[in-house]
């Protein structure tokens, strides 16, 4: 069950879209505070800015990304 609000958004049963929209941007903010940024911002980004290129699957982006922020070096304590 859903409502529309005075603003035209669409809520649902308790607002429980907006508790699921509020939970979405926290993880995103904590990826993007340990250097992880969103695949799927990665994916609609090459989509649309760069539809002549390959989009690199999950596995490829993560490494990628890692290698960017610790230089291709993953030190271990043990």
């Amino acid at each position: 069950m859903s409502v529309k609000t005075g603003t035209g958004r669409t809520v649902g049963i308790f607002g429980l879209t907006n508790i699921a929209t509020g939970a979405r941007r926290v993880c995103q903010s904590l990826r993007l505070m340990v250097g992880v940024p969103e695949y799927s911002t990665y994916v609609a980004h090459m989509r649309d800015k760069h539809p002549h290129l390959p989009v690199m699957s999950y596995q490829q982006f993560f490494r990628e990304r890692q290698e960017a922020r610790y230089g291709g070096k993953v030190s271990r304590c043990c």
